[in-house]
Order: structure tokens, then sequence, then C-alpha cells
């Protein structure tokens, strides 16, 4: 198969959505927008290749093993198109970040200022959300992806403690930090992580503890 090129017919965008990231995604459960939507915009990548290089490293990291631990996940917001983050960033009350701070993040198909190829989704857990929104704490949640997931960014919000994980090639160290109460940084590098942080989690599902049918063919 040759390059993906950008789509300029609706069965090329069939095709594209259509790509597989994942045992448990395809390109398509990204590229749905609210912003996009509502306002008539098109959303998906000018470069193809590279926002599903990012996205495969994103879902193969970050969003099947959430999968595979805690059940269906939903993703609330994932890959944006440069125009519609800019069109977004300028919304209230609900702004996108600009776009050079999207490269990379929520923009899958540009690398970072420093040529770094990245990922981001916006994730709610519903078997956390439903603890969540009778009063747990986010960073119960926070401290697990900490221990067990390949991210180089999370970020919190207060509505079902959905959060943005963000992984990012070379990397040096993960960082999480929250807009809901108590608001700021949980760690960062230079921080200490809490040494007690297992004891939050310890009533959390088995890592990667849903058993699914092997798939033929297929290295386990």
């Amino acid at each position: 198969m040759g390059r993906m090129r950008k789509p300029r017919s609706y069965t090329a965008l069939e095709a594209l959505g259509r790509q597989r990231l994942s045992r448990h995604f395809e390109m398509r459960n990204f590229m749905t927008s609210e912003i996009a939507n509502f306002y008539a915009m098109q959303n998906f990548p000018d470069d193809p290749e590279l926002a599903l290089a990012a996205g495969r490293k994103l879902a193969e990291h970050c969003l099947d093993p959430l999968v595979e631990t805690f059940g269906p996940i939903d993703i609330r917001s994932a890959y944006r198109h440069p125009q519609m983050n800019d069109f977004g960033s300028k919304l209230t009350p609900q702004k996108c970040a600009r776009n050079e701070a999207n490269y990379a993040h929520h923009i899958w198909d540009i690398r970072d200022s420093k040529a770094r190829m990245g990922a981001c989704a916006t994730v709610g857990v519903p078997w956390f959300a439903a603890q969540y929104n009778k009063g747990r704490d986010w960073r119960d949640l926070a401290w697990w992806l900490y221990d067990h997931l390949d991210f180089q960014e999370v970020y919190f919000f207060p509505k079902n403690a959905a959060f943005n994980i963000t992984w990012r090639e070379d990397y040096r160290q993960q960082r999480i930090l929250s807009y809901a109460r108590p608001k700021g940084t949980l760690v960062k590098p230079g921080m200490t992580p809490d040494p007690d942080r297992g004891s939050r989690y310890t009533d959390f599902p088995e890592f990667r503890g849903i058993s699914y049918p092997d798939i033929p063919g297929e290295t386990p």
C-alpha cells in the first residue's frame, strides 16, 4: 500500500478512518469533534502518515491498557486539525490551547518545536468517574496512571475526572497537572513522587486483567 495522502473524497476519508491503530481503536475513534460538528468544519489530518504513527503509539502505550483494565473508555476529544484548533482557541468558555502548544499534542500531524512526534486524547474512565462524582479524589487515578502507563503528560479536568493523556517520543520524565481541586502540579521533573501513592489504588482492577479472545496468528 502506498503512502496515505490527505483525504480528498468521502471514500478516502472512510479508508483513513478504518486504519487500525491498535487492538481496540481505529483512526475514526479519534476524529470526532463537537466543534467541528457544530460549526461544520473538517477535522482530518493533512499528514495522515504522521497522525497514524503518533496515534498508534498513544493507543498502544496508553489507551489499550486502560481498556484492558477498566473496560470501555470515553474519548472526549483527540485529533484536531490546526484550523479547527485555532478556531477553538478563540471560543469561550472552554478554549483550546493555541496551535503551537498543541503540536504533537491534540494536533497529531505536526511535530513539536523539538521535532518530536506525539498525540493526545481527552479520556474518561466510567469506572472511576462514577466514584469521583461521589467524592473520590482524582489523585487516586492519577497515581495509578503514573505507575502503570507510558505517557509524557496527564492533565485532569473537574468534570467526571476526565484527563488529557499525551504520548510523546523522547520525553525524559512524566508530569501530571490538574484543573480539578486541588489544582496545580501533582508531579513533574525534579519532584519526588509520593512514596505512599500505591495505597491510593489498592482497590483498582488488575492491570490489563480483562481477558479478550485471542486473535489467531497474533502474538499475545
